[in-house]
């Protein structure tokens, strides 16, 4: 009887603990849970409305012409991008492969200072806007070019709707635009195009 009573005396502290074990574990993903919920500060919340990005030239999914490569003419496709939310000060514009044998995105375009009245470029032309540096080491729009055999490449055409003007200099690179525009992503929308050689 009195084993009995000392087991029974202890499973409180039995549950009181293993209800600790319960909670420490779990904890972690827990505080990630209801971070999440409550919206994190420390966190850029992404964009709740969508850019429509489309081209003349191929629509999303298809192959990219080669005009439009660096076995071409490897001048710019015309985009255009519509739903436009208001408020929109300025839009930039991002053009990057990540299927590139390379740690990051390749990119091939950047460009930013495009006016709010702007919806759209034509072939070959970014008329107004500001030029950033690409990872050939160049300014403005060179196309798809992937490894012979490297098999199918996707590249995103990345427009960004902004709640400022950056008024940013010539020349900066896709992370720096990045940095830049944190926090004032209006929208965003994307057109994807193929290639391979």
């Amino acid at each position: 009887m009195k084993s009995a009573k000392l087991i029974y005396g202890c499973l409180p502290v039995l549950a009181a603990a293993i209800g600790f074990l319960v909670i420490t574990a779990v904890s972690p993903a827990g505080e990630e849970s209801y971070s999440r919920a409550a919206g994190n500060p420390g966190k850029e919340k992404r964009s709740e409305k969508m850019l429509t990005v489309k081209s003349q030239a191929f629509a999303y999914g298809e192959k990219i012409p080669k005009k439009y490569t660096g076995e071409g003419q490897d001048v710019s496709p015309p985009l255009s991008w519509q739903g436009i939310p208001e408020g929109a000060k300025e839009f930039a514009l991002i053009c990057d492969d990540p299927d590139a044998p390379t740690k990051e995105p390749f990119v091939h375009w950047v460009a930013y200072n495009i006016s709010p009245e702007r919806n759209s470029f034509e072939e070959g032309s970014a008329q107004g806007a500001t030029m950033g540096k690409n990872d050939f080491g160049q300014t403005g729009y060179n196309g798809p070019m992937p490894p012979p055999g490297h098999g199918v490449h996707h590249y995103h055409f990345k427009v960004y709707a902004l709640d400022t003007a950056l008024n940013a200099e010539p020349g900066i690179t896709k992370k720096e635009l990045i940095r830049a525009i944190k926090g004032h992503v209006l929208a965003e929308g994307e057109l994807v195009g193929i290639y391979e050689r």
